[in-house]
C-alpha cells in the first residue's frame, strides 16, 4: 500500500495520464445520473482528478474522498447514501475486507458503483513479459492478479450488497511501442506493486519482450486492452 501511494505521487509528479480514469469515471457518474434521485453524501473512493468531487456533487449534496487501505480505514457506520470506486480496488490486498466495510458506511438504499480493472486487461504486456520469462528462465509476477466479471457479483454479494449488475467495457489503446505504454502505466500509477515483483529485468529479456510486444503491430502500432469492470448495487433498505 506504501508503495501504491509512491507510485501514485510519482504519477502526479510526470503529469498523470487520466484518459483510462476519466472514461471510467465519466461512465459512472451517468449511471448514478440515470437513477434521477439526488443523494444527500457521497464518498469518492479513489480519486484521481481534484475536478471529480465538484462533478460528482451535482448529484450529491455533499462529497468526501478516501484513499486508504481497508486495514488502516475504520470509518463510522451509516453515513453515504452513494459511494464510488474508480480504479483502487485492483490493488487492495484484501478485497472482501474492503467491500464489507464500504458496505459498513452505507445508509440502507444507498448505491455502490464504480469501476476496476478485469481479467483481460494487458493482453500484449502479458504475452511480452511472458516472452522476457521464456528468456530468463524464472517466471516473476509482472502484472497484478485481476478480478474476473462473474467473480465480482458474488464478491459483493457476499459483502452485504444486493442487486449487483457487471458489465465490461475493453479500452483498445494503439501504442508504437512497449516503452510508450510502461510510459502510460507509470503516467497513471499502474505499473507494479507487488511485494514479490522482479527488482529487475535484464538486458537479453526486456529486449525480447521489446521484440515480442512489436510483433504484435498492426499497421506499425500494437493494439492493447484495457478491460474495465463497472459495477453497481445497493444496500438493503433499513427495516
Amino acid at each position: 500500500m506504501r508503495l501504491r501511494a509512491l507510485r501514485q505521487q510519482r504519477a502526479s509528479r510526470l503529469g498523470p495520464e487520466l484518459f483510462l480514469y476519466e472514461r471510467a469515471f465519466a461512465d459512472c457518474l451517468d449511471r448514478a445520473a440515470l437513477i434521477h434521485r439526488r443523494f444527500e453524501r457521497a464518498l469518492l473512493v479513489g480519486c484521481r482528478d481534484p475536478s471529480w468531487p465538484e462533478r460528482l456533487g451535482a448529484i450529491a449534496g455533499q462529497v468526501q474522498t478516501a484513499d486508504l487501505p481497508a486495514e488502516e480505514w475504520q470509518p463510522d457506520a451509516g453515513i453515504y447514501d452513494i459511494v464510488m470506486a474508480i480504479g483502487t480496488l485492483d490493488t487492495e490486498n484484501n478485497l472482501p475486507l474492503t467491500l464489507r466495510l464500504i458496505r459498513h458506511v452505507m445508509r440502507g438504499d444507498a448505491l455502490f458503483l464504480g469501476a476496476l480493472s478485469g481479467g483481460d486487461t494487458l493482453p500484449q504486456l502479458r504475452a511480452a513479459m511472458r516472452a522476457a520469462d521464456a528468456i530468463s528462465g524464472v517466471a516473476a509476477p509482472h502484472v497484478h492478479p485481476r478480478i474476473e466479471p462473474s467473480a465480482l457479483a458474488p464478491l459483493l454479494t457476499d459483502a452485504g450488497f444486493i442487486h449487483p449488475v457487471i458489465d465490461v467495457d475493453r479500452a483498445l489503446v494503439s501504442y508504437t511501442s512497449l516503452d510508450r505504454l510502461i510510459a502510460d502505466l507509470r503516467s497513471m500509477g499502474a505499473t507494479n506493486i507487488l511485494s514479490r515483483r522482479p527488482p529487475f529485468i535484464g538486458k537479453a529479456a526486456r529486449a525480447e519482450a521489446t521484440g515480442a510486444f512489436a510483433a504484435a503491430r498492426d499497421n506499425e502500432r500494437t493494439v492493447e486492452t484495457f478491460e474495465i469492470i463497472h459495477f453497481a448495487a445497493w444496500s438493503a433498505k433499513e427495516r
